[in-house]
């Protein structure tokens, strides 16, 4: 089986060193020929909760050749018109592409190589690229999952040789309400990497201060009201029915959620939002696919979202550089704050 790791950047190339690691063949594929020279030269270094090297095989798009029958997809969703239609002939007859991405990605890809080539995969762990080659997981290694599903067509055999693969790294659940599971990693990234990114700080930047965390427990609020609008069931984030634990209708249920939430997101205090990273590094992120998701999806079933309305607005003008991430730009959400 030949598979590939495409858009090898943070994540993708903490999977690969897994994979690798542990027996799979594997190749990283990144458009950032620094990245790829250091992992051909020095291996993949993953440092952070843990710290171990190993070598990679690791290659630019130009140098692609064959047919792939996994592609593991982590670029930016905002590319995927694109990316999904390049990656299209180099796909084997029963070949999948396996979307890592945030937001909800799914139905896009199979408009373009057909629903029984796509599956997703949603990674409830988080890592950032220190430099070329070095990779730090920002997670605890007891809190790495995966939850993986497929859409209609997809077979028993291509699940279960996605999950082997993706198993080299840490336990897969598999998801029969794939759509749930991403409209709760959708809840919580619109949570802690939206306002993470507004604040210029990590997840637990987020759940660390009184007045971020209660604009966290908000946005999480908007975004169930929207899921449930939509018809969906949110899936359980490792065991745990996130919407029974977050979501409130009452001030006293609201003051739970808010002490509960440094309580159940401990683990993850350290992850930098990628969208974050994107804007640090002078690139556009990702917050249509996130925040703005929830806004658009609300504005579709008439529900207000006026927490994830102003989210948007903020990261769009730090991405502009009219503002600097910082924890000042709460300023902008006091109104919301106070409500």
């Amino acid at each position: 089986m030949k598979c590939a790791i495409y858009g090898a950047g943070s994540l993708g190339t903490v999977l690969g060193a897994y994979m690798t690691k542990n027996g799979a063949e594997v190749e990283l594929i990144n458009r950032n020929e620094a990245h790829v020279a250091a992992l051909r030269e020095k291996g993949a270094h993953i440092t952070g909760t843990v710290d171990f090297t190993t070598p990679v095989k690791a290659v630019t798009p130009k140098e692609m050749e064959g047919k792939y029958d996994v592609f593991f997809l982590m670029t930016k969703q905002l590319y995927n018109k694109d990316v999904v239609t390049f990656l299209k002939p180099f796909l084997s007859e029963e070949g999948v592409i396996v979307t890592f991405q945030n937001g909800l990605p799914e139905p896009g890809i199979a408009e373009i190589v057909g629903k029984n080539h796509t599956m997703g995969c949603v990674v409830e762990w988080g890592a950032t690229l220190l430099e070329p080659g070095v990779c730090v997981l920002t997670s605890e290694p007891d809190s790495l999952s995966f939850h993986m599903g497929g859409m209609e067509g997809i077979t028993e055999k291509q699940i279960k040789a996605v999950k082997e693969l993706l198993e080299k790294m840490c336990p897969v659940h598999m998801e029969e309400n794939l759509l749930g599971a991403r409209w709760s990693k959708l809840l919580i990234n619109a949570a802690f990497s939206g306002i993470g990114t507004v604040v210029g700080g990590t997840f637990g930047d987020v759940f660390g201060y009184k007045d971020s965390r209660r604009l966290a427990v908000r946005c999480m609020k908007e975004c169930i009201d929207v899921g449930h609008a939509a018809g969906e069931t949110f899936a359980p984030v490792q065991g745990k029915d996130i919407t029974k634990l977050f979501y409130y209708k009452n001030k006293m249920k609201r003051a739970f959620a808010m002490f509960l939430m440094p309580i159940a997101m401990k683990k993850h205090g350290a992850i930098e939002p990628s969208m974050l990273q994107d804007i640090r590094h002078g690139k556009p992120c990702e917050v249509d696919a996130i925040n703005g998701v929830v806004c658009d999806w609300g504005r579709k079933y008439k529900i207000p979202t006026p927490v994830n309305d102003r989210i948007v607005e903020v990261i769009k003008k730090e991405q502009s550089g009219e503002l600097k991430p910082e924890r000042a730009n709460l300023s902008r959400f006091q109104d919301l704050i106070q409500a």
